[in-house]
């Protein structure tokens, strides 16, 4: 029997809500949470009991992402820039600042699949059944990612202890 549907909202929520602020920043990442279980709360009811729930609704959310990323490409913000409050949640603060800019600078498909693998927790079939490619396209993501943030972020924070 499937567990009720509040009950996956309080299991997945968290992961769901990382997972889009990674891909999408702090900012757009609370609409895309919404959109994600809105739409997962219409199609759970034809969920398979055996489906891996997990990777279901991040599949969901990197689809509802890219829709956020689309629609923000068509309507730029008319700011400069958002002030970013830090926060408990997950959310970078000014002492992470460097580590966002460096996960920021990371070509999509390294930065989807660094926050799949490692903040979502999932397999590399299931990244690249999201990301659409192979299971070693997948798993080459994510190491050239986790690569170029070790190259990148320590560089990060000598630039930002120097100034």
């Amino acid at each position: 029997m499937k567990q009720p549907f509040e009950s996956v909202v309080a299991d997945h929520g968290a992961t769901v809500l990382r997972v889009c602020r990674v891909v999408l920043g702090p900012h757009d990442a609370d609409d895309a949470w919404s959109e994600t279980f809105l739409s997962a709360l219409r199609a759970y009811p034809g969920l398979p009991e055996t489906a891996n729930v997990e990777a279901w609704l991040v599949t969901i959310a990197h689809r509802k992402a890219i829709d956020v990323l689309r629609a923000g490409k068509r309507n730029p913000l008319p700011v400069d820039e958002v002030p970013e409050e830090p926060t408990g949640q997950g959310i970078p603060d000014s002492a992470d600042a460097d580590l966002w800019t460096a996960v920021k600078g990371l070509p999509a498909k390294q930065r989807q699949a660094v926050a799949y693998r490692y903040v979502a927790g999932l397999a590399y079939a299931e990244i690249a059944e999201i990301l659409g490619g192979t299971t070693d396209a997948a798993r080459r993501a994510a190491a050239d990612g986790l690569r170029n943030l070790r190259k990148n972020y320590p560089a990060a924070i000598t630039k930002g202890a120097s100034s």
